[in-house]
């Protein structure tokens, strides 16, 4: 090679090639045992004098000829290279060639070459393939950490989806739910732990592309080279026993001068470059990286690859830009100093390597000095890269958040006694009850919590304040577990920032959840929807643009009957509730009641989502469905004056649940009687229009007609319900529930 030319090295020209590096250099310290049997049976051969040693030189030319292409080229080379063989195969080859000049070794000489030749290469030979182990056995560390930090991205991945599932699911709970305070708060926590969890997604996205970067520009090239200095190890200790062994030749056979001179100007032409580069020139292949990764939405919450920087999700990504922040510093630090380091164990194995260091050093221990300082590099240099990315990933959606921020003083802490997380207000349960708690104010949370807390602390404060500020944390966490007194928790729910959260914007249920969030879809004078053909697929609702329908409220449960001041007879019982029939019902099974059209009832146990009120029609009681009463408005009695006993959590109910508040005068047919007691809760649903039944197997409707849901759209558009003890088929997004 030309002065101060940088010669090229395995990890910037093979780049990921190492599984054949690791052959190529495994074939050359095993062809040290070659060497070793040949310098052995030649010290054999001496003794049988100039015939064996013919007989040995050619039988290991005819092993070099069987190898030659492996040990110049590798086993797997991308280009054949003809008849040419690598610069230390050259040097072997003339070694065989002078071979049989030297007829007339003793004794002394064949116990030289044991003693001062075989026993060396045995013991070098075990050295260089420790060493290779070694970088194997780092390599596949290397491959387990990219694989284990794909896996961990893709747990994350996973529990994105897990917790967009359960936000799904919490969103339909909040539009069925009865407490709808508690299923609408319930639901908030559930999309901010979404938010959150997204993040952290796109984080180790990011953390992973950056890692995968490293794996394959940084960390597999160094062990590349590595495999490089092996190899030009081996050549150079090589070189050294076969000068050795030419000089005791030399020495011994002042007949031969002339041929050993020949070989020692051959074998100091084989430079440890050589066989490396001409590796190389035979094995370079295109190499082609694999891709970065990006952010995949979840199935069942399309979403897009923006980082949520709504106030909550601010909070946690202001504590994770101050944890990743601290470390930044200190970590680049301790970066810079073992990178220093590195490149100076670099430097002296270069010089030792050029022979233009003379060091009584052993030179694997140069090697193995440069291999524990690259570990350690790797390791740092992983930590940094995660808080860096961290760092310019946040800061780059938010900006600095951390800026004037009074961040907690969080330490672990195991609680003895009964404790309640102050961001969220429920206890820290557990065997052991670990969580975090301030060491300046004393605000507790639990280990999931501490990410969410807002950087708001007042400092250092004393017994009686930190008390004062625990009450306030709590009495303001037990807030968010409390029902709202507003009737309109799902026309307040958020603007999500997705399109939709079902898996087809046609489907009934996508129609039925559009409806369940904007009021119910007035019939007026829309054209109905299209409807399928042929089942199963959907049919698909067209927007309606006319005046909205007033959904009809389900009768109030007994949870929220508010009772009639002054109400109780005798100083104590309570105001029996009155009721009337609307249409005949005669009784069909045991525990129920006959009771005429008109006839006045006393609820004694109102519906609990059975569909069966139990009530006394003079002295017989008895179950009657609960379509067929109506609620009468209670009375309260003049001889007691009214107490205000404050403001119920709903007004009483005055309406009929029948959907006919007007009597009629000639004898009506009853609606659609509900399963027997101790069946599940039913759920009705209501015709937005008109529909003419296309076969038996289908229902006519009109608008406003009332059904008994037996089956939801599963997907094919379609739903099953029941009317007149009759079970078939209508459109779904014909039909709304109410």
């Amino acid at each position: 090679m030309a002065e101060g030319e940088i010669a090229p090295s395995f990890g910037t020209v093979l780049k990921d090639g190492f599984k054949p590096a690791n052959v190529y250099v495994a074939n050359n310290i095993a062809f040290f045992d070659d060497v070793q049997a040949f310098f052995r049976e030649r010290s054999a051969a001496e003794k049988r004098y100039s015939a064996e040693l013919s007989a040995i030189a050619k039988k290991y030319y005819d092993k070099k000829a069987k190898k030659s292409t492996s040990l110049s080229v590798g086993d797997t080379p991308t280009m054949t290279p003809g008849s040419l063989e690598s610069a230390s195969m050259t040097t072997w080859s003339t070694i065989l060639t002078k071979l049989e000049l030297v007829a007339s070794e003793h004794d002394r000489l064949a116990n030289e070459f044991i003693t001062k030749i075989a026993e060396p290469i045995k013991e070098v030979a075990m050295k260089l393939d420790a060493q290779r182990k070694r970088q194997v056995e780092y390599v596949e560390k290397l491959e387990k950490e990219k694989e284990a930090q794909y896996a961990a991205l893709q747990k994350v991945k996973t529990k994105y989806d897990s917790v967009c599932q359960d936000v799904e699911s919490k969103r339909k709970k909040s539009e069925s739910a009865f407490d709808k305070a508690k299923a609408q708060s319930s639901f908030q926590h559930q999309l901010q732990e979404m938010n959150n969890v997204k993040n952290t997604y796109l984080i180790a996205i990011n953390v992973t592309n950056k890692q995968k970067e490293k794996h394959y520009h940084e960390f597999l090239p160094e062990v590349m080279d590595n495999m490089q200095d092996l190899a030009e190890f081996r050549t150079m200790k090589l070189n050294g026993f076969w000068s050795e062994a030419t000089q005791l030749e030399f020495s011994m056979l002042q007949n031969c001068s002339g041929e050993v001179d020949h070989m020692a100007k051959e074998i100091v032409r084989n430079e440890p470059q050589l066989d490396s580069m001409m590796y190389m020139q035979h094995n370079t292949g295109a190499f082609q990286e694999p891709p970065d990764k990006v952010f995949e939405p979840s199935p069942v919450w399309h979403d897009d690859d923006s980082m949520v920087t709504d106030e909550p999700a601010k909070i946690y990504l202001r504590n994770v830009l101050n944890k990743s922040k601290s470390q930044l510093g200190e970590l680049r630090r301790e970066v810079d100093k073992k990178r220093r380091e590195v490149e100076a164990t670099k430097r002296a194995k270069q010089r030792v390597l050029e022979g233009t260091e003379q060091t009584t050093q052993d030179e694997f221990l140069v090697l193995t000095q440069l291999f524990l300082q690259q570990e350690d590099l790797h390791q740092v240099d992983r930590k940094r890269l995660t808080a860096e990315v961290e760092t310019s990933t946040i800061t780059s959606a938010v900006g600095d958040v951390t800026l004037g921020a009074k961040s907690h003083n969080f330490k672990s802490q195991t609680f003895k006694i009964p404790t309640n997380c102050d961001l969220c207000g429920e206890r820290i349960w557990g065997l052991s009850a670990k969580g975090f708690d301030c060491r300046d104010c004393g605000y507790t949370c639990h280990s999931k919590c501490e990410m969410k807390v807002p950087a708001e602390c007042p400092g250092e404060l004393n017994k009686e304040e930190r008390k004062k500020y625990k009450q306030e944390r709590q009495e303001l966490a037990n807030t968010l577990l409390k029902p709202t007194t507003s009737s309109s928790h799902v026309n307040e729910m958020p603007d999500l920032t997705r399109s939709n959260t079902v898996s087809s914007v046609h489907s009934g249920y996508a129609a039925s959840a559009q409806r369940s969030i904007s009021g119910p879809i007035s019939p007026g004078d829309d054209a109905p929807p299209e409807v399928p053909n042929t089942r199963p697929p959907a049919a698909s609702p067209t927007p309606s643009s006319a005046p909205r329908k007033n959904r009809i409220l389900a009768p109030p449960l007994p949870t929220f009957m508010s009772e009639v001041p002054g109400s109780a007879l005798n100083g104590g019982g309570h105001q029996e509730q009155k009721a009337k029939m609307l249409y005949t019902f005669e009784a069909g099974g045991e525990g129920e009641l006959s009771v005429p059209e008109g006839r006045e009832l006393v609820v004694l146990e109102p519906d609990t989502g059975s569909g069966w009120t139990k009530v006394r029609a003079g002295y017989k009681e008895g179950n009657v469905p609960t379509s067929y009463v109506e609620i009468l408005p209670p009375t309260t009695p003049t001889a007691l004056v009214p107490q205000h006993t404050g403001q119920s959590g709903r007004p009483p109910s005055t309406y009929s649940n029948s959907g006919s508040s007007i009597a009629a005068s000639t004898k009506k047919k009853g609606p659609a009687v509900a399963p027997r007691r101790g069946a599940k809760k039913l759920q009705y649903v209501e015709a937005l229009y008109d529909y003419q039944a296309g076969s038996d197997t289908e229902h006519s409707m009109t608008v406003g007609e009332r059904f008994v849901l037996i089956r939801e759209d599963q997907g094919d558009g379609w739903a099953e319900v029941e009317k007149g003890g009759v079970t078939k088929s209508v459109p779904a997004n014909y039909v709304q529930t109410v």
